[in-house]
């Protein structure tokens, strides 16, 4: 069975996302490339957007797309307190109609077991954690996350982001083995050294072998585009990656 491909709305960039008219007005573009689902970013809403997330929904249920929202706060907060917003934010994807919901691991202490499950047991949308570029996010705070949340029965997945280990000095293929057993959702990205830092960069311009990363990743996980998609021709250039992540 081939894994439904994901296109993140921000892979376009939040400038052109507003050029073209927000993150709806992506939706068609998106469906025709061939894609199977939408992640939308919080991040790229204004004010209104917020205040019209049920007509947001009814757009991405018109094209037949699947969706991930994704939230740019963290699950535990710097004193690891859970994110007291988590269910705000598990509204706002249920009203899009996301089946889930990311956000970044945080600085986990303590997994406060009783009060996330009961949380997340309030809502339909799944809770995808994902690996992001800061040291609370390296390899063993996440396994250690993901292995106490299993042992809880947390209904909880890892969003693993292939090129994030780049920002925190790790070995992708290493988290890979330790994590491929926890993770429901792969973001698939490629970065290169940029001044002190690190870029990402589209799939064919990378010189790393990203489909071995890839391939030491759950087949059937859905991959999300999260590269830069760039170029005059937008449905062209999705319609290629989509195309690309199918067969892999």
């Amino acid at each position: 069975m081939k894994p439904e491909i994901i296109v993140v709305t921000a892979a376009y960039g939040s400038s052109k996302v507003a050029e073209l008219g927000g993150q709806s007005a992506l939706l068609p573009l998106i469906k025709q490339a061939g894609a199977d689902g939408v992640e939308i970013r919080r991040e790229l809403f204004s004010a209104e957007d917020l205040s019209q997330l049920p007509a947001l929904g009814q757009a991405i249920t018109r094209q037949g797309l699947s969706a991930c929202y994704s939230v740019p706060e963290t699950l535990y907060l710097a004193d690891g307190a859970l994110n007291p917003h988590l269910a705000q934010f598990l509204s706002e994807a249920q009203q899009i109609g996301a089946q889930q919901l990311k956000l970044s691991l945080g600085h986990f202490i303590d997994l406060h077991t009783t009060a996330l499950a009961a949380v997340l047991a309030a809502s339909p949308v799944e809770l995808v954690v994902e690996n992001d570029q800061t040291t609370d996010c390296k390899l063993a705070p996440m396994q250690r996350f993901f292995h106490q949340a299993r042992d809880a029965a947390l209904p909880l997945e890892m969003t693993f982001d292939m090129a994030n280990w780049r920002w925190t000095g790790e070995d992708a293929r290493l988290a890979a083995q330790q994590l491929s057993h926890y993770v429901g959702y792969v973001h698939v990205k490629t970065a290169v050294p940029h001044r002190d830092s690190f870029r990402a960069i589209a799939l064919d311009d990378s010189p790393e072998d990203w489909r071995a990363l890839l391939h030491a990743l759950p087949a059937d996980a859905p991959r999300g585009i999260e590269f830069p998609l760039e170029g005059d021709d937008l449905l062209a250039v999705t319609r290629h990656y989509v195309d690309l992540l199918r067969a892999r």
